[in-house]
C-alpha cells in the first residue's frame, strides 16, 4: 500500500498554478526561437555589410574623382550604423524599433542607390528584413518598390536594354517572397499546433489530478467504512447489549462495556493512523497478514459469535497493498456477519497458492440471495470489497442462500494484471 499522509491523500480539487521553469517545453521553445532570430540577424547583417562594402569599393574604383564620393561614403557609413546598431533602438522602443530601423535603412539605401547604382544589390537583405518585419501586404509592396529600384539601377549601369535584366530581378524577388511567405504560414500553423498540444497536455494533467483526488477520496471512504465506521457500529451494539442486561446481569454488562472500550481504543489507533499513515495498525505492528487475521478473529469472538482463523499452506510474503486489502475485506465481512447474519460461528481461511492468495469468510448465519444490488438495501460493504479487489486485479465471489449461511471469497493473483475500469462493480455503486 502506498505510504501517504491523510491530509495529502485527501487533497483538494484546486491546484495553484505552477510557475514556468526552464525545463518547460514552452520556455525551451521560446529560448530556441530567440537563438534562431539572433542567428538570422547575424547572417543578414553580415550579408548586408559585405554587399555594402563591395559596392562602396566598386564605386571608389570606378569613380574615384566623382564629387559624389563624400556623400556615398557618408551614406554607406550611415547604412552600416543603422543596420548594426538598429537592434538597440528596437529594444528601447518596444516593437516600433524594427519599423524605425527598416525605414531608416531603406531611406538611406534609396538615396545612395540613386547616387550610385552599384549599391542596388544591397536590397537583397533588405527584402528579407521587410518580409520579417512588416505585415504581408506592406511587405509585398515594399519588395515591389525595391525590385523596381534594382531594375532601374541595373539599367543605368548597363546603359542598354537587356531582356535578362527585365526578368531576373522580378523572378528572384517573386521566388524569394513566395518561399518566405510559405515558410511563415507553415511556421504559424506549426506554432498553433504546438500551442494546442500544450493546452491539451495541461488539460489532461488537470484531469489526471482530479481523477487522482477522486480515487484517493474513494479509497479513504472505504478505509473509514472498514475501520472507524465498523468499530463505531460494534460499540453501539455492545453498549445496547450492556444496557439490556445492566440490571439482570451486571457482570455480562460490564464485559460488554470493556469490549466496547477495547473497540474504541482500536478505533482511536486507526484514527491516529489515518493522520500519520494509512497502513492498517495491525499490519504496522509486524507479523504479516496471517497474524493480523488471527488477532482479528480473536477480537471478534464473543459468547454469541465464535470466529476461527485457519491458514492453508505455508505463509509467503505478500505486497503491502494485498495484505491491507485482504485485512480490510475480512473486517468488513465480519462486520456484516455480526450485524446481519445472526450467526453463531464464522471462519477466516487464508489460502496462499502458487499464483494467487485467497481469503474465505464463512458463517452459519441466515444467509441471503447474493445479488449485485437488491432494491431498498443500503450498504457500502460489498461494493467496497469489489473495488479493492478490482484495483489489484482480483475478484470477489459470494456463495449463499437463505438459511444456509454464506461464504465470501476474495482472490488476488500474485502477478497483478492490468485493472479493468468501469463495469457493474463500480465503487460508486452501493451494494
Amino acid at each position: 500500500m502506498s505510504r501517504r499522509t491523510a491530509p495529502a491523500a485527501a487533497g483538494t480539487t484546486s491546484q495553484r498554478p505552477r510557475p514556468p521553469s526552464e525545463g518547460d517545453p514552452a520556455i525551451r521553445d521560446a529560448q530556441g526561437a530567440d537563438r534562431d532570430d539572433r542567428w538570422l540577424d547575424t547572417v543578414m547583417n553580415t550579408a548586408f555589410i559585405a554587399l555594402l562594402a563591395g559596392s562602396l569599393l566598386r564605386y571608389l574604383i570606378k569613380h574615384p574623382e566623382s564629387p559624389r564620393v563624400p556623400w556615398v561614403i557618408g551614406l554607406s557609413a550611415a547604412l552600416a550604423v543603422f543596420q548594426l546598431a538598429g537592434h538597440r533602438l528596437a529594444a528601447r522602443t518596444r516593437g516600433r524599433g524594427d519599423l524605425v530601423r527598416l525605414g531608416l535603412v531603406v531611406g538611406c539605401w534609396v538615396v545612395i542607390v540613386l547616387l550610385a547604382p552599384s549599391f542596388a544589390w544591397c536590397a537583397v537583405p533588405l527584402i528579407y528584413t521587410g518580409l520579417r518585419s512588416l505585415p504581408t501586404r506592406a511587405a509585398v509592396a515594399l519588395v515591389a518598390v525595391l525590385c523596381a529600384l534594382v531594375m532601374i539601377a541595373e539599367w543605368r549601369l548597363r546603359q542598354g536594354v537587356d531582356p535578362l535584366l527585365l526578368l531576373l530581378p522580378p523572378a528572384v524577388v517573386v521566388l524569394a517572397t513566395a518561399v518566405f511567405l510559405h515558410m511563415r504560414r507553415q511556421a504559424d500553423r506549426l506554432r498553433a499546433l504546438v500551442d494546442d498540444l500544450l493546452r491539451t497536455r495541461r488539460e489532461l494533467a488537470a484531469i489526471e489530478r482530479r481523477e487522482g483526488v477522486l480515487a484517493e477520496r474513494q479509497r479513504l471512504s472505504m478505509e473509514i467504512h472498514d475501520t472507524l465506521a465498523q468499530g463505531l457500529s460494534s460499540q453501539q451494539m455492545l453498549l445496547q447489549a450492556a444496557e439490556r442486561v445492566w440490571d439482570s446481569d451486571p457482570d455480562k454488562a460490564r464485559g460488554h462495556v470493556r469490549t466496547a472500550e477495547s473497540t474504541a481504543e482500536r478505533g482511536l489507533a486507526e484514527a491516529r493512523r489515518f493522520v500519520h499513515d494509512l497502513a492498517p495498525a495491525e499490519l504496522a505492528e509486524g507479523g504479516g497478514l496471517a497474524r493480523a487475521l488471527r488477532a482479528l478473529a480473536e477480537r471478534e469472538s464473543t459468547d454469541a459469535l465464535r470466529v476461527r482463523f485457519h491458514l492453508d499452506g505455508a505463509p509467503v510474503p505478500l505486497p503491502d497493498r494485498v495484505e491491507s486489502a485482504l485485512l480490510r475485506i475480512a473486517q468488513g465481512a465480519l462486520a456484516n456477519v455480526r450485524e446481519h447474519a445472526d450467526a453463531s460461528a464464522a471462519a477466516l481461511t487464508l489460502s496462499q497458492l502458487g499464483d494467487q492468495v485467497v481469503l474465505d469468510i464463512a458463517d452459519d448465519g441466515a444467509g441471503f440471495l447474493p445479488v449485485e444490488r437488491a432494491p431498498g438495501v443500503r450498504g457500502h460493504g460489498l461494493a467496497a470489497m469489489r473495488a479493492r479487489l478490482r484495483q489489484l486485479g482480483g475478484a470477489l465471489t459470494i456463495e449463499s442462500a437463505p438459511g444456509q449461511g454464506a461464504v465470501v471469497s476474495a482472490a488476488i493473483p500474485l502477478e497483478r494484471p492490468r485493472p479493468v475500469d468501469g463495469g457493474a462493480d463500480s465503487p460508486l455503486e452501493h451494494g
